[in-house]
């Protein structure tokens, strides 16, 4: 590989076949592969694992009544008093019949019909006490996240509302919701990107002053976007991957934000350089020999971090993964070949207005850093005691850490699903909005038995309902039955267990030979949701700290600097989720942390935040080797606080921007990552980690030893 890079970096004419190499790739790739979007998967990410309980009874309840795979869409129905709203029920039933050729599953007699199998039974639960809100029933067939499914429902909500203008009339529901889930995160997609690159630009003119130096990083990453979608989409067309929406989103600002960190890691090292190399390709070479290490070990970092998702056991974990390791080492190969390439092919222009020399004496560290390596130097202890002191109160606000699964509360926008379940909770109850189903399965079944087992569990739920003309198959029946909280609510997910144990043992009472109970529908799986992403943070968490115990072992070649340096990454993840919490819940207002924020702030967090104890403890093993350790602490604190700050900020900035998105989860990722990765720039590297390294001394890399320049420092007093 060293001999490889550098051939691809001898000359002006092997930079340039260099670039035209990635620029001819990228074009191949993106005509053989299919559009990223045709391929996406946003139905199954937001799924329990197949070998859950609720999964296996959905699986049964299609099988024992054909179409129980439909998903309801909720019409709700609210006029001035109840014969409009009955008025306004039958004519939106009507059009759906007429103009989208849907079934309706209308409550009984709420439009001249008996009572029979063409309505639902128990239908007093589907009108308000008032008599003044209605709901009508439609089941959606289709893939959820297709286009036939999203202009159903559209066709659906344009044939009620037009059939009854003078009434409010809201499609909700789990057909409404996934449809507005999708709707909302695509709206999303090109103020995300358009965002990202313009905040990365603006702070790379910045740090830079520079136009084409600030566009090189820009345009590597372009390149490694592309090259990454075109081979994640052909991965995902064959099966191999699954992309969701939300990994696209993620991708976008993991790339940019890891790009320009290695941009800025590889030039700042290049510039220093140039100070003594005898032409700009010498000092390239020995700039990448510098950062080698290091951008090697960041990279591996993040890429197996990625791949530990593979040991989770939730869909929207487990595929996570992949796509984003592909993508961190597209943009590492990027980074060491294009980047340095597309510099030297740019000449001294690549400065300009500045000249090399100039931009050669600003890499080696500004006053800012030598007054806090002063600091660090003088008086470790007070340092150490004030960066715990201000990480562990952020952490106190983890008191109030609660978690959410209900997605409509997480709209950050508004939409007709939030719309028609907010009518639905305060008019006819929470629970409406997604009913679950009860499959009791057994020999010899018989409708007076199935009955008993409803009556068993009606005290549990707001209501039951149970037509053995409807509901009865060979060997099984089902009970539809709304609980008396939110579906989505943790009182709800409580209450599946219970709920299942009664259904059982009203089973065995009633006579039912070889009964099974099973639990379907939203409430059941995002409880086994929840139980898998429980048990995913107890394999993740010492799964990734290993990984990057010994990716920093290797580097540091030490056995104690990766146990303090992945203490104050633990410390770190805690202060970042506490702050969180505190903005968002305490003061926000958010009904909890989105249920899969905390994993993915941890596995970024850490997976990224390492980074930059990667670059610092990189660069203090690097000047060890000839100066004192006082001295290389100096040099290391000095020499990469520009260069990292700098990407510091733009790290967080592109995870910032994910605060634009109108979901929640995405806004409450950007937050945490944008508060940890600062925390990390300003906190803990330039001041928690070199303390610890001081008042360590000659053990801070131990079993390593420094090199005999340290004696004089090895016998100065440690003040602070």
């Amino acid at each position: 590989m060293s001999a490889l890079l550098r051939a691809m970096l001898a000359s002006k004419r092997s930079a340039a076949l260099t670039v035209v190499f990635w620029i001819v790739l990228t074009g191949v790739l993106a005509g053989v592969a299919p559009d990223l979007k045709s391929v996406e998967d946003n139905s199954s990410a937001n799924s329990a694992p197949a070998a859950s309980d609720s999964s296996v009874a959905q699986r049964e309840l299609e099988r024992a009544f054909p179409g129980s795979d439909a998903l309801p869409a909720v019409v709700v129905v609210k006029a001035e008093d109840g014969p409009a709203a009955t008025a306004a029920v039958t004519r939106a039933a009507g059009a759906v019949r007429q103009g989208t050729g849907m079934p309706v599953s209308p409550v009984c007699g709420q439009d001249g019909t008996k009572p029979g199998t063409d309505c639902v039974p128990g239908g007093e639960g589907l009108t308000s006490a008032d008599g003044k809100t209605r709901v009508v029933i439609v089941p959606v067939t289709g893939d959820a996240t297709s286009d036939a499914f999203k202009d159903a429902v559209a066709d659906l909500r344009t044939a009620v509302k037009d059939a009854a203008p003078a009434a409010t009339v809201a499609v909700t529901g789990p057909a409404g919701i996934i449809v507005d889930t999708v709707k909302v995160f695509s709206s999303g997609d090109k103020v995300l990107l358009l965002g990202t690159v313009l905040l990365v630009l603006v702070i790379l003119l910045v740090v830079y002053r520079s136009p084409l130096l600030a566009l090189v990083p820009l345009l590597a990453v372009g390149v490694a976007m592309r090259v990454t979608e075109s081979v994640g989409a052909v991965l995902a067309d064959a099966g191999a991957v699954t992309i969701s929406g939300q990994t696209a989103s993620i991708m976008t600002v993991l790339l940019f934000g890891v790009g320009t960190d290695y941009a800025l890691i590889i030039t700042s090292r290049y510039r220093e350089a140039l100070v003594d190399a005898g032409d700009r390709f010498a000092a390239m070479r020995e700039a990448l020999r510098g950062t080698a290490e290091s951008v090697l070990a960041s990279a591996s970092t993040i890429v197996l971090a990625m791949f530990a998702l593979l040991a989770c056991a939730s869909p929207a974990l487990r595929g996570f993964g992949p796509y984003l390791a592909l993508g961190v080492a597209v943009m590492a190969v990027v980074a060491f070949t294009f980047i340095p390439a597309a510099v030297l092919l740019c000449g001294r222009a690549v400065f300009w207005p500045f000249s090399e020399a100039a931009m050669a004496r600003r890499a080696t560290g500004g006053a800012v850093w030598r007054r806090a390596a002063d600091l660090v130097v003088a008086a470790p202890r007070r340092v150490l005691a004030g960066t715990l002191v201000l990480l562990a109160v952020l952490a106190l606000g983890m008191t109030g850490y609660k978690e959410s699964f209900d997605f409509v509360s997480g709209f950050r926008v508004g939409t007709d699903s939030a719309a028609g379940q907010t009518m639905i909770d305060r008019d006819l109850g929470p629970g409406e909005i997604a009913p679950s189903t009860l499959l009791v399965r057994g020999r010899n079944l018989a409708p007076a038995q199935v009955e008993a087992v409803r009556s068993a569990v009606a005290p549990q739920a707001a209501r039951t309902a149970f037509d053995p003309r409807r509901d009865m198959a060979a060997g099984a029946a089902r009970i539809t039955v709304v609980l008396k909280d939110n579906p989505y609510s943790s009182a709800a997910m409580d209450a599946v267990g219970p709920l299942r144990s009664s259904a059982a043992a009203a089973a065995r009472d009633a006579g039912i030979a070889d009964a099974r109970v099973l639990v379907a529908g939203p409430t059941a799986e995002t409880a086994d949701i929840k139980s898998a992403l429980d048990r995913d943070m107890l394999v993740l968490v010492p799964l990734v700290l290993l990984i990057v115990g010994l990716v920093l072992g290797w580097l540091l070649r030490s056995v104690l600097a990766p146990v303090y340096l992945l203490a104050t990454l633990l410390l770190s993840f805690l202060a970042t989720l506490g702050l969180t919490v505190a903005i968002t819940v305490w003061l926000g207002g958010d009904a909890g942390i989105g249920n899969r924020v905390t994993a993915y702030v941890f596995i970024f967090l850490v997976s990224l935040g390492v980074d930059y104890n990667i670059f610092i403890m990189s660069r203090y093993r690097q000047e060890s080797e000839r100066r004192a350790p006082v001295e290389a602490l100096r040099a290391a604190i000095t020499r990469t606080g520009g260069v990292v700050s700098s990407a510091g900020l733009i790290l967080a900035g592109t995870f910032a921007v994910l605060m634009t998105q109108p979901i929640r989860e995405l806004y409450q990722f950007g937050m945490a990552m944008a508060i940890g990765i600062l925390l990390d720039t300003f906190v803990v590297r330039p001041l928690l980690v070199p303390a610890i390294v001081r008042l360590l001394g000659d053990r801070a890399l131990w079993p390593r030893r420094p090199a005999p320049a340290a004696a004089e420092t090895a016998a100065e007093p440690v003040r602070g």
